[in-house]
């Protein structure tokens, strides 16, 4: 998790970080990071381990981690640490100063890494879903504002965060998985993860918002996973239903979801044998446009980690408990 102190709207390159007239929305600091420590230690209730990545004042976008990249396999009892790698995402160009950031950071945890040269931003646009990995795209744009008739006579163009060639440089990295590729049609929901989330034992379950994907895509989702998906209405979308984080303890599976969801929808995750547990992030999803999963880089199972004496001390220099004692 990123460091919150230096949270705030600085590029406001997605349509949450902004209001109608375009200006820019302000983060009550002292709101968000209740709410971050707060998901922090529920997080550490159910048995993971929290890392935290520094904070940086000119890089307000490092409290969302999950753009940093990936890490494949994710999941991979059998293999060492020198066969998984750490993917740097090629980041919007707001957020391109976080990669070094990152890099050093993964380093010093002891995995290699590599990086992306297309645009992808990470595992918030790529990601697994049973024997799947799900890529995400919708169309890049230049940032901008725009007349319209109606008021106000302006709107500001977002557009995507991955663009759709990325495709071709990440079917090298994932070789032994076939990949799905899902075009992304809302700009509210600029990146997959805020339509999308894989949840369950081998991650067969899916979370869906038809409304975000284009009608081809969901039909391909559809044919792949077919009972094993959940349909997310409006209300749920909205909220960020999608970007959610499943851990695993002690053989229980816990969804990490946003505080307000449907009870339909928590009957439906909990009928699949996941257990939802309720977090309350609204001032990072109503300023930053990013709720759970956004704020959360997936290093996998906490025994898969390195076992590096430079791992260990910095695991013990950054974690949560020693960075936040008084928290």
């Amino acid at each position: 998790m990123g460091d919150p102190a230096h949270f705030s709207v600085r590029g406001g390159a997605n349509p949450h970080t902004r209001n109608m007239l375009g200006i820019r929305k302000r983060v009550d600091a002292e709101l968000a990071k209740k709410q971050w420590h707060a998901m922090a230690q529920t997080l550490l209730r159910f048995g993971n381990e929290v890392i935290v990545i520094p904070p940086n004042p000119n890089l307000t976008g490092l409290v969302y981690p999950a753009n940093a990249g990936f890490l494949y396999p994710l999941e991979a009892d059998s293999l060492t640490v020198s066969e998984r790698v750490f993917y740097l995402a090629n980041l919007l160009p707001t957020r391109a100063g976080e990669r070094e950031i990152y890099e050093r950071f993964i380093q010093l945890l002891g995995f290699r890494t590599a990086g992306l040269t297309c645009r992808q931003e990470g595992e918030a646009d790529f990601f697994p879903a049973g024997r799947y990995m799900i890529f995400t795209y919708g169309r890049l744009e230049r940032q901008r504002f725009v007349p319209r008739a109606g008021w106000p006579p302006w709107k500001r163009i977002y557009g995507f965060r991955s663009e759709e060639r990325a495709l071709g440089e990440l079917s090298k990295t994932v070789r032994d998985r076939p990949i799905v590729s899902v075009e992304l049609c809302l700009e509210a929901h600029y990146h997959g993860d805020t339509v999308l989330c894989s949840f369950g034992h081998n991650r067969e379950s899916l979370l869906v918002y038809r409304s975000g994907i284009s009608p081809k895509s969901f039909e391909r989702l559809h044919s792949l996973f077919a009972d094993h998906m959940i349909e997310l209405s409006q209300h749920d979308a909205e909220l960020y239903a999608a970007n959610s984080f499943q851990s695993n303890s002690d053989g229980q599976l816990q969804l990490f979801m946003p505080e307000g969801i449907s009870d339909a929808l928590a009957r439906a995750v909990r009928d699949r044998g996941v257990e939802p547990v309720l977090v309350k992030v609204s001032e990072f999803l109503a300023k930053g446009g990013g709720s759970i999963k956004c704020m959360i880089l997936d290093l996998g199972p906490s025994e898969q980690m390195p076992k590096y004496e430079s791992a260990k001390q910095f695991q013990k220099a950054r974690s949560y408990q020693s960075v936040f004692k008084s928290q």
